[in-house]
């Protein structure tokens, strides 16, 4: 049998949800498929899926099984690519994660010129704040915002991510506004759930000296975008990412404030898992993320 064809297959089954489906992609017969992904199981001595009327799933040796068929398959394009034309190119689908409001607010901005770079390279874009499983879930690059990374990640530095703590003018004049971080304690705030500090926010004033201040929240949300929209409605006070309430800041609609005290910078990182060999659809795609960002803060 044809190892390396066998493989396309499953993975079109595994892909597609279905053997019939799998079959009208690969223009082959039902029962060409189920042949090849059978001899396969036979061939490799194991049962790779679970078949029912309904759907089809992935056992878990089928599971570890399609990981590293994936990997193969993707470098021997590769390898295909480098020999004919003398350069790899990046093709198939790239799986990125990214976070919500980076993804619309800067992200997407930049997919249209990648996507003229790369016309091979198809994109499967999860937009979430949520911490991904590379692994489990099957991601190639995860984006992440942060000032501390899973050990079991590898990670490329693209840039650095200015804080801003601001509120609305019509809360500041009702609240009154925060002249030292300890005054925070007294006011209402909106808090990003998954902020790497949690609810501990920590300043350094222009001598150099370290603040921390454990804040109450009125409002504790997974997403930052519906926390500035709270916080222009005269909610409370948000820390954000810069590029978050950028706009807001010009129109004045929010206003920042402890401006003689700075917080903690973060780094936009393009997390990945150890791999010997990165494939070249991922290495194109952190490359481009350092041109466009890498120049400046994101």
């Amino acid at each position: 049998m044809n190892v390396i064809q066998a493989m396309r297959v499953l993975l079109q089954v595994v892909d597609s949800g279905g053997f019939a489906r799998a079959a009208a992609s690969l223009e082959l017969s039902n029962a060409a498929v189920t042949r090849q992904v059978a001899a396969l199981e036979e061939h490799l001595g194991a049962r790779l899926l679970h078949r029912t009327t309904r759907r089809v799933s992935l056992t878990a040796a089928g599971n570890e099984f399609c990981a590293r068929a994936r990997v193969i398959l993707e470098q021997l394009a590769e390898a295909e690519s480098a020999a004919a034309q003398g350069v790899v190119q990046a093709a198939g689908v790239l799986r990125i994660a990214a976070p919500l409001s980076f993804g619309m607010l800067r992200l997407a901005d930049e997919l249209p010129a990648f996507r003229a770079r790369h016309p091979q390279l198809r994109l499967d874009i999860d937009l979430s704040d949520r911490l991904v499983d590379l692994a489990n879930e099957g991601f190639d690059v995860a984006l992440r915002i942060t000032r501390e990374l899973e050990p079991s990640l590898i990670a490329r530095r693209i840039a650095p991510v200015g804080m801003t703590v601001c509120a609305a003018p019509g809360y500041l004049r009702r609240h009154g506004t925060p002249r030292t971080p300890a005054d925070l304690e007294r006011h209402e705030v909106l808090s990003y759930k998954y902020l790497w500090s949690g609810d501990a926010w920590s300043f350094t004033d222009t001598h150099g000296r370290s603040d921390t201040v454990r804040v109450r929240p009125a409002v504790h949300a997974t997403n930052g975008d519906l926390l500035r929209q709270l916080a222009v409605a005269d909610g409370g006070i948000i820390l954000q990412p810069t590029f978050l309430v950028e706009a807001e800041l010009r129109r004045g609609t929010l206003v920042p404030i402890l401006q003689d005290y700075h917080a903690p910078q973060f780094t936009l990182y393009a997390a990945y898992l150890s791999h010997q060999h990165l494939p070249a659809r991922v290495r194109v795609f952190i490359d481009y993320l350092v041109e466009r960002f890498g120049a400046a803060s994101s």
